[in-house]
């Protein structure tokens, strides 16, 4: 049957069901969805009818309506924006218009592991935040701003740092900066002409970054325990190190915390050698087995940079990062930020300050821990059904999980199966210094996919899995012709 046109406000859509085929309607209604959604017919961003009226209009329950739209929400073919409506998601555009039409550029299952859940984004509270700030503000506000960033963000994240992560904070030694990528620039910048420490694996988009602006890095491993801090000395015999890069809450990519015993040890090693420990918090917000320990820099903060961002908290697109700074690195950090930007954007930094001092900051995060709890829980269990064998290591905690497969393979042709069946896999080798091609880790990211789409992704994973275990893997150690990173 063909829709029927004014039962119902809101767009129309002609679809058609054959109730005497045999498939049951809801199936109809999927495939029906699915193949307008691929032919163009329905395009990115347009708005499907509400769930009553497509309802009305096909003459089925309003349940069964609402059931298919929440199985191409989680296939990635739809979005749902709260208050606005159900969209067509922009991944799909096109996929089968015609032979010759390239696959859609992003994976409808995407495991990439720096997306907090980006659905949740507190739009309404963002927006009363920025209606609030643009009534309120006095005009010297929208002058030239403070390098060092709006002092309303700097009080406002020196008391949530303080009392959430034990940082000890004035907010004359916080920078506010373009995300972490400018914080990592501008310390880097700071300290160029010292040789520094990075863990291994790690990002290489990071390593990049501080190469770029000065640093000369070694690779410092990484075990069960984190950082092998007793390297260092080590390390030290080809010249003095004079920084060390970690992520102590949750190793990025590998997962693991670093052990207390460590932590002294590295902090002892920044007091004797007078070195500096840059301390990357990226996602210590998130720990669901156990309360998190407390940041490096409240044991030591005349010798720990510390860094932290929204981009896992709220969303990567705000580019808010900031950096609490010992005294020493202050003046250095603040002349190269006013040279690099002439300071960040202060709309924004005050409008996260409402957030922050409002409570609902505190609360988004609440409701994001027990979201990616349910998350991580779902792709355990998911790869516990499909690829057995395959094992979720370090703790339990951030955006991402570590898998390990039941033997090693080569890491880009698993990607490239996986890209084949739009699913988004990263491989662990690919965060190595020196490359590891064929590795047993893949990084998957949780946090951006509800349940059911993590249950189809991991699915289509083991499909992808069974592909390259017929070709052989690549020599280890060799760097793909065109290899890859974890990060974008």
């Amino acid at each position: 049957m063909s829709t029927r046109s004014g039962t119902n406000s809101g767009p129309e859509l002609l679809l058609s069901l054959e109730r005497t085929s045999g498939v049951p309607l809801r199936a109809q209604l999927e495939n029906g969805l699915r193949a307008a959604v691929r032919s163009g017919r329905l395009a990115p961003h347009s708005r499907l009818p509400p769930t009553r009226a497509l309802a009305s209009d096909l003459g089925v329950s309003r349940r069964l309506v609402v059931d298919a739209y929440s199985q191409l929400l989680a296939e990635g073919y739809l979005l749902a924006r709260r208050g606005a409506g159900t969209f067509v998601a922009e991944a799909t555009r096109g996929a089968a218009a015609t032979a010759s039409e390239p696959a859609p550029s992003w994976p409808a299952f995407d495991f990439f592991p720096g997306h907090p859940d980006l659905a949740s984004f507190p739009r309404r509270q963002w927006l009363r935040a920025l209606r609030e700030v643009l009534r309120e503000a006095p005009d010297r506000a929208l002058g030239y701003p403070d390098p060092r960033g709006a002092i309303e963000l700097r009080r406002a994240l020196a008391g949530h740092v303080s009392r959430v992560r034990g940082v000890v904070a004035d907010p004359e030694a916080i920078v506010v900066c373009g995300g972490a990528a400018q914080a990592f620039a501008l310390v880097a910048g700071a300290l160029a002409g010292r040789r520094m420490a990075v863990e291994d694996p790690g990002l290489p988009v990071h390593r990049t970054i501080l190469a770029t602006h000065g640093a000369e890095l070694i690779a410092l491993a990484v075990d069960g325990q984190g950082a092998r801090v007793g390297d260092l000395a080590a390390l030290a015999a080809g010249g003095p190190i004079g920084s060390v890069l970690v992520t102590p809450a949750h190793q990025s990519p590998t997962g693991v915390a670093l052990s207390p015993a460590r932590r002294a040890e590295l902090l002892a090693w920044a007091q004797a050698s007078g070195g500096l420990v840059i301390e990357d918090d990226y996602d210590a917000e998130f720990r669901y087995d156990r309360a998190p320990l407390g940041a490096l820099q409240g044991l030591s903060p005349d010798r720990v940079v510390y860094t932290g961002t929204v981009s896992k908290t709220l969303a990567p697109a705000l580019r808010i990062g900031w950096l609490v700074l010992p005294s020493s690195l202050r003046d250095a950090v603040v002349e190269r930020k006013l040279l690099s930007d002439h300071g960040s954007a202060t709309i924004d930094q005050l409008a996260l300050a409402r957030l922050l001092e409002g409570g609902d900051y505190d609360r988004h995060l609440r409701a994001a821990r027990r979201r990616y709890r349910a998350r991580r829980d779902a792709l355990v269990a998911a790869l516990a059904r499909h690829v057995p064998g395959a094992r979720v290591t370090g703790v339990a905690a951030g955006l991402h999980a570590i898998v390990r497969l039941p033997r090693p393979l080569d890491g880009l042709a698993l990607a490239r199966a996986a890209a084949r069946r739009s699913l988004g896999v990263y491989p662990l080798g690919y965060g190595y210094m020196d490359l590891r091609p064929v590795d047993d880790g893949l990084v998957l990211g949780y946090a951006n996919l509800a349940e059911p789409a993590i249950e189809e992704g991991i699915r289509r994973l083991a499909l992808a899995l069974e592909e390259v275990d017929l070709d052989p893997p690549v020599p280890p150690n060799r760097p793909a012709k065109d290899g890859g990173a974890i990060a974008r």
